[in-house]
């Protein structure tokens, strides 16, 4: 099956430049050249992928981003910017922001190409052990191992871990941790998530009071801190 793309652009030749190469590339593309409706369009359209300017005449990309992740049912799709902003500030908010990739204009299309099939490599061939130092998580056998030792989690707690570890670096509100582990059908508050990062700290961190795995990022959220590996091989990176 096709992979879709959504694509936010505003320059109309880079649009039409994007659209007739991807296309090509057999991809199907559908998009806007203003960013207000992004998320509506995304929301009826159900893109595999969102090309997203951050420069954009009516709005933000990094506010639209914002709205991809904070949303339960497109926080998945993997968001690549587009942008002119090249500073090393610029990228470290974009991908904080959750931004899967960043590319700085001018770039070569074959590039995009090949950054786009990564992340649908990547997508496609979700990993069975992630690790983070001495933390693993099994995701078939529903284990989570700290230096060696089985630790003893709740299937919620593994479910929250797993979720966190799974986007390392991302910063999720408690409202997006509470749909995304404990679904719409609940009767919870955002204080459970409170709780639930607490009891996860105790297990897996050498210092509760002092947490390195699982961040807090206040007026935000929570965040598992970047480093997760996945030690099953893989295959080469498509080259440009």
């Amino acid at each position: 099956m096709k992979k879709k793309i959504a694509l936010i652009e505003d320059d109309a030749d880079l649009f039409t430049l994007l659209k007739y190469n991807l296309e090509k590339e057999g991809f199907l593309m559908f998009g806007s050249q203003t960013g207000r409706g992004a998320i509506d369009l995304c929301l009826r359209e159900r893109p595999d992928l969102l090309l997203l300017d951050i420069m954009l005449p009516d709005s933000d990309g990094l506010d639209i981003c914002k709205g991809i992740r904070s949303h339960p049912e497109l926080a998945h799709i993997p968001v690549i910017f587009l942008t002119a902003r090249a500073s090393e500030a610029d990228r470290i908010v974009g991908l904080e922001l959750g931004a899967n990739d960043y590319i700085v204009k001018p770039f070569f299309v074959r590039e995009l190409i090949a950054r786009i099939k990564i992340q649908f490599r990547t997508a496609a061939a979700p990993q069975r052990l992630l690790r983070s130092g001495g933390l693993e998580l099994d995701r078939t056998g529903c284990v989570v191992r700290l230096r060696g030792e089985e630790l003893q989690l709740t299937a919620t707690e593994f479910r929250l871990l797993e979720y966190l570890m799974t986007r390392p670096g991302v910063v999720f509100s408690r409202d997006q941790l509470l749909n995304a582990v404990w679904g719409h059908d609940r009767a919870v508050t955002d204080r459970t998530v409170d709780v639930y990062i607490l009891r996860l700290r105790q297990k897996i961190e050498p210092d509760p009071t002092r947490p390195s795995l699982i961040r807090s990022v206040r007026g935000f959220g929570y965040s598992f801190r970047g480093g997760v590996e996945a030690p099953e091989p893989e295959h080469s990176a498509v080259s440009s």
